[in-house]
This record gives C-alpha cells, sequence and structure tokens, in this order.
C-alpha cells in the first residue's frame, strides 16, 4: 500500500507531530505510515481523510501486487 500523507502534510504546512496531535495518534505512527511500515486502520484512514476532506481513495492506493 502507498499513500499521499506526506504530500497533503506538506500542501497543508504539517509537521508530522502537527498530524498525529490533529488525529490522536504518535508522532513515530505518522513517520510509520509514511515510510510505508504501518498500515492504518479504517478508522484511522477515514480521520486522516477527513482532516485532509479528501477521499480515503486519495490517501491510500493499493500496490498493483495487493
Amino acid at each position: 500500500m502507498t499513500n499521499n500523507l506526506k504530500v497533503e502534510r506538506a500542501i497543508h504546512n504539517m509537521t508530522q507531530s502537527d498530524l498525529a496531535e490533529a488525529i490522536g495518534v504518535s508522532r513515530q505512527s505518522i513517520h510509520a505510515m509514511e515510510k510505508g511500515k504501518y498500515i492504518p486502520s479504517t478508522v484511522l484512514a477515514l480521520k486522516l481523510a477527513k482532516l485532509f476532506k479528501k477521499p480515503v481513495e486519495e490517501l491510500f492506493q493499493l500496490d498493483s501486487n495487493d
């Protein structure tokens, strides 16, 4: 799974810490998601989509082998 979290954070001028605080997770969780080492729960993905006002599919994409 790939994601556009880093791009969206930059567009919204947010640090990893800012984003983590906004959705109630640790900065390390944001870092791991951006590096593709952590796949968020459905609830977390929906919180991110709501925060960035984007459909989940615009934030997260399945790799061709998923």
